[in-house]
């Protein structure tokens, strides 16, 4: 029998699928621990499994941040769950202008969900957390009964330290500013839409889903000419600014024909009828900089391979106050508003 460095039974998980019992708190919760998300995910911090991880000290402000994925189906060209939500909870602490430290993870488990894709995803989300240097400090694990979870739900939290003053906050930002993308659009929202397979369509698409650290990190350079930051998720790129544009009171212009959408992706939203500027997107920051900043921000993104397709796409504008406009290629304007309704459910 195997045994661990204290001598008590190593724990062995010979299920095929999660049952209720994976979710009661007895010896098959902590073989499912131990067997799997000890053996994935294992770091010092997590290697306790106490009620709370205790971590070093981060000298300097914190930024937190939580976020819960639902996303259907649980793998797509490109990624899965629990990659996506490393690289999801990774992002939000990265644009706030934080280096990230530490992830919790909270695992929803569906009865009958099989363990080998369990084990997968969680493997998945390992490599990310490695990938992007954050270790899975602490989680927990709940079961629901069969047909109550669509497989699993995951919910992830993130801590960062900012190790600089910058206030990366719609206050700062001044007409005249230039808005940058580090890369194409809607390719994670179409990757997951044509993997459903209700829709019958057909694509080359995958998910852009990826930590953008190094990305931010490379802005941060920039110091006081980097004014904001945000990845454009749920909501694509329309909400963020609009959102912007709601809380500093001036406006954005976008050039429609400076806009990088992939083929593959145009297609796939003109058969929708949805517009790419409403798709969210997992692996891309859309950031503000001062108006001398803008080629020296978009080198710093080109540099790295995630902006390699790194562009301006508008400015900062007085007027008209809180509203996003895009300038179309064929030469007229029209008002980019916040979205109403949700064309693309379970996405992420």
């Amino acid at each position: 029998m195997a045994e661990t460095a204290r001598g008590r039974r190593r724990a062995v998980l010979r299920d095929e699928r999660i049952t209720l019992a994976h979710g009661a708190g007895g010896k098959a919760t902590r073989d499912l621990v131990e067997a799997l998300f000890l053996e994935e995910l294992g770091n010092e911090a997590l290697a306790p499994l106490g009620d709370s991880a205790v971590v070093p000290p981060a000298g300097g402000r914190l930024a937190v941040t939580t976020d819960s994925y639902v996303v259907r189906p649980l793998v797509f060209p490109g990624g899965d769950i629990g990659e996506l939500a490393v690289n999801g909870t990774v992002n939000d602490l990265a644009v706030a202008g934080a280096r990230p430290l530490w992830l919790t993870a909270g695992f929803v488990l569906e009865e009958g969900l099989p363990v080998e894709l369990l084990r997968e995803i969680v493997r998945s989300m390992a490599c990310a957390a490695t990938r992007a240097g954050v270790p899975v400090a602490a989680g927990d694990t709940k079961v629901v009964e069969r047909g109550e979870a669509d497989g699993l739900y995951l919910t992830t939290a993130g801590v960062g330290v900012l190790e600089h003053d910058l206030e990366l906050v719609p206050a700062r930002v001044s007409p005249g500013d230039r808005v940058l993308l580090s890369g194409t659009l809607a390719d994670h929202g179409m990757a997951v839409m044509i993997a459903r397979g209700d829709l019958h369509l057909e694509g080359d698409v995958a998910s852009d889903t990826a930590p953008v650290h190094e990305l931010t990190a490379a802005l941060l350079g920039l110091g006081e000419d980097l004014r904001w930051m945000r990845d454009p998720t749920r909501g694509g790129l329309a909400t963020v600014l609009n959102e912007l544009t709601a809380s500093s009171g001036l406006a954005v212009r976008l050039r429609e024909s400076a806009l990088p959408v992939r083929p593959a992706v145009f297609a796939a939203c003109e058969i929708l009828g949805i517009d790419p500027l409403y798709v969210a997107n997992e692996g891309k920051l859309v950031a503000v900089v001062a108006p001398g900043a803008a080629d020296d921000a978009l080198a710093a993104l080109r540099a790295q391979p995630l902006g390699a397709d790194a562009v301006e796409i508008g400015m900062v504008e007085a007027e008209p106050r809180g509203m996003v406009l895009l300038d179309t290629a064929l030469g007229g304007s029209r008002i980019v508003d916040l979205l109403v309704g949700d064309p693309l459910p379970r996405i992420c």
